[in-house]
């Protein structure tokens, strides 16, 4: 039974071109006869002209766009679809709202809300460009790296890291993202890096224990991931200001030339710290080897900057409590603090113990 006898009533844009009180057939005889039309046909949807613009019931909408009846409606009342023309007893959609489903599910596949997508669209119906945002979205969620993804069966992982099956170090690798499972497929993973995937092969191989490279993996990704948290706020002070400070949302033409340099910008980020890694590791390493070829040597610290590794919790702490731009002078501060109070500490140790032995009988 059908409960939506307005949407329904209307004729779909096939129904309309055969629409004509009669329709002629030839007979085997060759002659024509009428053809008079079922007697449930509904009324035909008035054309303007020779050649109207296709229009839909709500079913075949529906159908076209790959949604159902009930999400068609709710768009509707949520104020995210237009509502239907009404011709006659039938209401009829166009392909602007075909179009603007699609608009819908795509931005629903990019994870937005159906809130921040009502936004978008009063944005596109008021002029200030959907298409620019779309593609600066585009480029920022695209990837960041040209390696591809590709599948690896649990036996060949097995393999690849020395025969021995371990578990936990299968759930490790899922929890970090090196590893994803294939849904459906219990004995089968999706590589997001081959790259990274290799290394910890090699890594093992060399005789690193799994849960070892595990860990460092995860206090590497702390790390990176505040340099790229620093890389986002440099660029944004001193490139993307300008297209995010303003009151209004940004144009479509701003908006272009935005995702235009997020375009060029990508590869700076990887390109600059592999520059730096490549720096410090010829450093440090030439420092740790000359340390180990001489022992017995005192270590001689020199005045320049040396790395520390800081967990990235720590770092997220101060930068909250001091902002980014003073996270370095905080902790050389907190830290000279702290050698002083030892020193303190000590010479006052020292004293007391120095007092106490010359009042001893």
């Amino acid at each position: 039974m059908n409960d939506e006898p307005a949407e329904t009533t209307g004729a779909p844009a096939a129904a309309a071109r055969t629409s004509a009180p009669a329709t002629h057939r030839a007979t085997t005889a060759g002659t024509a006869t009428a053809t008079p039309p079922p007697a449930a046909a509904q009324p035909p949807v008035p054309a303007s002209s020779a050649n109207p613009a296709p229009v839909y019931r709500i079913e075949e909408l529906a159908h076209r766009s790959g949604t159902t009846v009930r999400t068609i409606r709710a768009y509707q009342d949520k104020g995210l679809l237009p509502r239907p023309e009404r011709r006659g007893r039938a209401n009829v959609y166009a392909d602007s709202h075909l179009h603007r489903l699609h608009q819908i599910a795509d931005l629903l596949d990019r994870g937005y809300t159906l809130a921040s997508i009502k936004e978008l669209l009063d944005a596109w119906d008021t002029g200030r460009g959907l298409g620019g945002v779309l593609g600066l979205v585009a480029e920022v969620e695209g990837p960041w790296t040209d390696e591809e993804a590709v599948r690896i069966t649990r036996s060949e992982l097995i393999e690849r890291f020395g025969g021995v099956p371990d578990e936990a170090a299968v759930t490790d690798a899922v929890a970090l993202g090196v590893l994803e499972p294939v849904p459906g497929e219990e004995h089968l993973f999706l590589v997001p890096s081959p790259q990274e995937l290799s290394v910890a092969v090699e890594l093992h191989a060399a005789g690193v224990p799994l849960s070892a490279i595990t860990g460092h993996l995860r206090e590497l990704r702390g790390q990176i991931e505040h340099v790229a948290a620093r890389f986002l706020d440099f660029t944004t002070e001193h490139v993307f200001a300008r297209y995010l400070g303003g009151h209004q949302p940004p144009s479509e033409a701003e908006t272009a030339e935005a995702a235009a340099l997020v375009r060029r910008l990508r590869p700076l980020a990887q390109q600059s710290v592999d520059a730096e890694l490549a720096r410090a590791m010829r450093a440090l390493a030439t420092r740790h080897l000359r340390q180990h070829l001489h022992a017995d040597t005192p270590v001689q610290r020199t005045s320049e900057s040396l790395p520390v590794l800081i967990p990235a919790s720590t770092i997220q702490a101060v930068e909250r409590l001091v902002g980014p731009e003073h996270l370095q002078a905080f902790i050389t501060a907190a830290t000279e603090r702290e050698v002083q109070t030892r020193t303190l500490d000590d010479l006052t140790a020292s004293a007391r113990k120095i007092k106490e032995l010359d009042q001893s009988p």
